[in-house]
């Protein structure tokens, strides 16, 4: 039913099937830390529900690892609750290219490094 697909150039084959021994893994590594409830709910990209639940969040970010993620299901609850600013932190704009597309004219920031993260603060203070 795809209307299009897009070849993505990945280094690994990210949330399929072919990643369940990372996300095995995952989950030893888990076993090891404490997961914490948070203060401000945590989207699941597996689900695009809210989690709250420090046990709920650390089997969310082991089943990504092996699934599909429902990404623009994510961004649009997010912007149903009023989110209007996202900030990808880590290498790259990947995640902020696709969440520009899907939230026209809503802030994508990025903070990969010093100077990316100077000029996230900098928009902040612009802005608030």
């Amino acid at each position: 039913g795809a209307k299009r697909a897009v070849l993505l150039p990945v280094s690994a084959p990210f949330h399929s099937t072919l990643m369940q021994p990372a996300s095995k893994r995952l989950a030893e590594v888990f076993e090891t830390i404490t997961f914490h409830d948070a203060k401000i709910p945590v989207v699941a990209n597996v689900t695009a529900t809210e989690v709250t639940k420090g046990e709920g969040i650390k089997e969310s970010l082991i089943r990504q690892a092996a699934m599909p993620v429902l990404w623009e299901t994510s961004v649009n609850h997010m912007i149903a609750g009023g989110v209007d600013t996202f900030v990808e932190v880590g290498p790259g704009k990947v995640l902020s290219g696709f969440t520009k597309k899907i939230a026209k004219g809503m802030a994508a920031l990025n903070v990969e490094d010093e100077a990316s993260l100077e000029k996230t603060l900098a928009y902040f203070k612009e802005v608030r």
